[in-house]
């Protein structure tokens, strides 16, 4: 398997999802704003979404991935259909469950994630009905990630890359052609999510039978050693992930107590955020942690060293460059993408705020996702789960010193500069006890990427427009200038690699399939 390609096949599927997710903001940004209905959509969606990265792409995939590449590795087919088969039963008995649960508690759960609304009891009843309609999507969602991982163990990238694209899909399609049968009309939008669920799932389940191994139904999974052995392991992962998560959380109370639209800011901001840490951190550490895991069955130390170092040089390839580009077209990018119908100046000025505050931080963010997986591939998730405390207790720590500075923005920036020192702690582990080696050419590479950056920055300083421009030009202006202003600061990034002796093969690399 070549990783360049698998990682242009997952980044090009993703850049999909991600343009279609603008579409989806902009929309939502056009026809919604920013203000009490969009914060009590944004938190109803958000909860379901920490439970989805929790139970699903967070700690499952870090406990199922590793034992799961090894059980293929070294027992054959008939044992990991054995395993996929219970894995997937307990999954959905454990989903269902908690599905309901929140269904059932959706008052009591607003109340403690989001208790500014109380302030407000018909923002509060809002949040809550659309909780209850959201909150199934973790159940179709859990079952969707679990796919994932067995198809991309298996090297199947493209599906499960492109499979969020269903859930944009569904956003567009019922904020354009349902709304108007809702009341109030944000209502659509929890509907569009739970059925976005659906098709996603439907998608994946399909990939899984041509390679035979949809799930068969099975009695008493738990009694399967391979999968009490994922369970095991996913214990002190949940504890990892919910570190994280309750951060994210906590982050949405102090919100809910500022100005009205600081949900809503800051989750525009977010949105930008993510297409950079979707196209590489994902994409990386979706590559990265079953081949790190097949490296570590086969014993393979000196590659599993060079595997991480190939992750760790594209990661600073691409990082840079993007946290570059959102902190110096912050304006441009916000005023294109949502500066419509309700979405306001004052509304650019705030989420722009934000955004550069995540910016600062975006590399740690998406290097902490290749760090991560050279210690789950290894099944060693305590290391993680320390490491990601103490990130917690720093992230409080500086919102408490920015808030009452910076209002929402403090909050972005306290998750970015926490994901830096993650990282970096991460780094200092794995190099330390011998698991990551540096190979040669750091220092020459160092170099070249800082000439590069200083190329784009000047590029970019130089062309842009000032901000009042961006916000009386028209939407079409505003995209051609934002068009031309992208490519010429990847042109000039690109180009300055290039004279200074960077080769795109310099970074081809195969491992095992």
């Amino acid at each position: 398997m070549n990783l360049l390609r698998a990682l242009a096949t997952i980044s090009g599927m993703t850049l999909i999802s991600r343009i279609l997710g603008f579409v989806r903001d902009a929309l939502i940004a056009h026809l919604f704003g920013a203000g009490a209905a969009t914060d009590a959509f944004f938190v109803a969606f958000r909860l379901p979404n920490l439970l989805r990265r929790l139970f699903a792409e967070g700690a499952f995939s870090q406990a199922f991935v590793p034992i799961l590449a090894q059980t293929r590795e070294r027992e054959g087919p008939e044992a990991t259909r054995v395993l996929t088969d219970g894995v997937a039963n307990l999954l959905a008995l454990v989903l269902f469950a908690v599905s309901m649960a929140g269904v059932l508690a959706a008052p009591v759960v607003i109340a403690l994630t989001a208790p500014g609304f109380a302030a407000n009891p018909d923002k509060f009843a809002l949040t809550v009905a659309m909780l209850r309609i959201t909150f199934p999507y973790i159940f179709f969602i859990a079952l969707v990630a679990f796919s994932g991982a067995v198809l991309n163990t298996h090297s199947r990238f493209a599906v499960p890359a492109f499979t969020p694209s269903l859930l944009n899909i569904a956003f567009i399609a019922g904020a354009t052609l349902a709304a108007p049968w809702f009341d109030p009309p944000i209502k659509v939008l929890a509907w569009s999510a739970a059925a976005g669920g659906v098709l996603q799932l439907a998608l994946q389940w399909a990939a899984l039978a041509r390679i035979g191994l949809l799930p068969r139904v099975v009695r008493a999974p738990w009694r399967i050693p391979a999968v009490r052995a994922v369970v095991r392991n996913m214990l002190p992962a949940l504890l990892g992930v919910s570190v994280a998560q309750l951060s994210l959380l906590l982050n949405t109370v102090f919100a809910s107590f500022l100005e009205s639209g600081s949900v809503s800011w800051l989750t525009y901001a977010d949105r930008l955020m993510e297409f950079p840490t979707g196209m590489l951190g994902v994409a990386l550490g979706t590559i990265l942690l079953p081949s790190l895991a097949r490296h570590h069955a086969a014993d393979d130390r000196e590659g599993y060293a060079r595997l991480l170092d190939w992750g760790l040089r594209m990661t600073l390839l691409l990082a840079l460059p993007s946290a570059f580009g959102l902190a110096l077209l912050a304006t441009p990018l916000i005023a294109t993408l949502f500066l419509h119908g309700q979405f306001g100046a004052h509304d650019l000025l705030m989420t722009r705020s934000a955004l550069i505050a995540y910016s600062i931080g975006l590399v740690g963010l998406i290097l902490v996702k290749v760090l991560a997986p050279g210690f789950y591939a290894r099944q060693n998730i305590a290391t993680p789960v320390r490491i990601a405390i103490v990130s917690l207790v720093l992230t409080q720590l500086m919102n408490l010193v920015f808030v009452g500075w910076l209002q929402h923005a403090g909050l972005a920036l306290s998750i970015g500069l926490a994901a830096c020192a993650n990282a970096a702690l991460l780094w200092v582990y794995l190099r330390r006890h011998g698991i990551y080696q540096a190979q040669p050419g750091w220092w020459t590479f160092f170099g070249q990427l800082a000439c590069a950056l200083l190329a784009m920055a000047a590029v970019l300083l130089v062309a842009s427009p000032d901000a009042t421009w961006w916000v009386a030009a028209t939407t079409l202006t505003r995209v051609g200038v934002l068009l031309l202003l992208v490519s010429a600061g990847a042109l000039a990034y690109f180009a300055a690699l290039y004279l200074l002796g960077l080769r795109l093969r310099d970074f081809a690399r195969r491992t095992a399939t």
